[in-house]
């Protein structure tokens, strides 16, 4: 399929499919038009890396792991791979418990009121 066709298939901008491969992220042979020409899987391997985009991986970790996701041979360690995966993985879980006690500061501070004149002795305590 071409460009624009794996661009309609998958909703992801040619743009952005252009710069995949770039990364090293997808894969295409030119045509002796020069067109782009994509495998059938090639929308399968789009929306993998979209979804490693939106879990917060680098292009860097996403084309590393590529093999190891896929029918190919792996170039490297899958097993290594998968712990980086989950340092990366266990780092947004801490974020999110950070962002958590965050939020419920925030919530103790508007449910005591927000403009009070005094606050409670344990709200002026720095952390």
């Amino acid at each position: 399929m071409r460009i624009g066709e794996l661009s309609k298939a998958t909703g992801v901008s040619s743009r952005a499919l252009r710069y995949y491969e770039q990364q090293g992220l997808l894969r295409s042979e030119r045509r002796p038009n020069g067109y782009r020409e994509y495998a059938p899987e090639s929308a399968e391997v789009v929306a993998f890396v979209q979804d490693m985009f939106h879990a917060g991986l680098s292009s860097d970790v996403i084309r590393d792991i590529l093999p190891c996701a896929g029918d190919e041979h792996p170039r490297g360690d899958c097993a290594e791979l998968l712990t980086r995966v989950r340092q990366i993985r266990d780092e947004l879980v801490r974020q999110e418990h950070r962002i958590a006690e965050r939020r419920r500061r925030l919530d103790a501070y508007l449910a005591y009121g927000y403009g009070a004149r005094q606050l409670p002795a344990h709200a002026g305590a720095v952390r």
